[in-house]
């Protein structure tokens, strides 16, 4: 019998995150990560998570975490940072349509993705109005 919340962590970086789910109790089923180095620190401080080594852009197949009880992540930023040129939907970075698709393949009780404080201005509005309906607002939102 299953006792503990899992999650698939999606652009998990070095484990930042996934060490404060860890903290919280929660087991990861995986951490898919595209840079290499951020993958090796990940292997190296905790040998036992199942690291993937992948593009998301590439992903074509999540059914193995089909059953996980949390989408998580920290989608890249520059897409939506005032530091960058706030491109938004129309920036390849962006990871959200690839992110929901995968949130509605695997019908997590939760999601949790962070992003930066850009993504609450003005100008992207409609995009977060978009992202709140593509992952079903009854489902997880409130």
């Amino acid at each position: 019998m299953k006792t503990r919340l899992t999650t698939l962590e999606l652009c998990a970086g070095a484990g930042g995150q996934a060490l404060g789910l860890e903290e919280a109790g929660i087991d990861h089923a995986g951490l898919i990560e595209i840079d290499h180095y951020a993958c090796t620190t990940l292997r190296y401080n905790r040998p036992r998570w199942n690291v993937i080594e992948q593009d998301l852009t590439t992903l074509t197949d999540v059914s193995a975490f089909k059953g996980v009880d949390i989408v998580s992540g920290g989608l890249p930023c520059p897409p939506f940072s005032k530091a960058g040129k706030q491109l938004g939907e129309n920036d390849e970075r962006n990871m959200f349509p690839i992110a929901i698709d995968i949130v509605d393949q695997l019908r997590p009780r939760a999601v949790m993705i962070e992003n930066v404080r850009g993504i609450l201005d003005a100008v992207f509005e409609d995009y977060r109005k978009y992202i709140a309906g593509a992952l079903n607002p009854a489902d997880y939102m409130g």
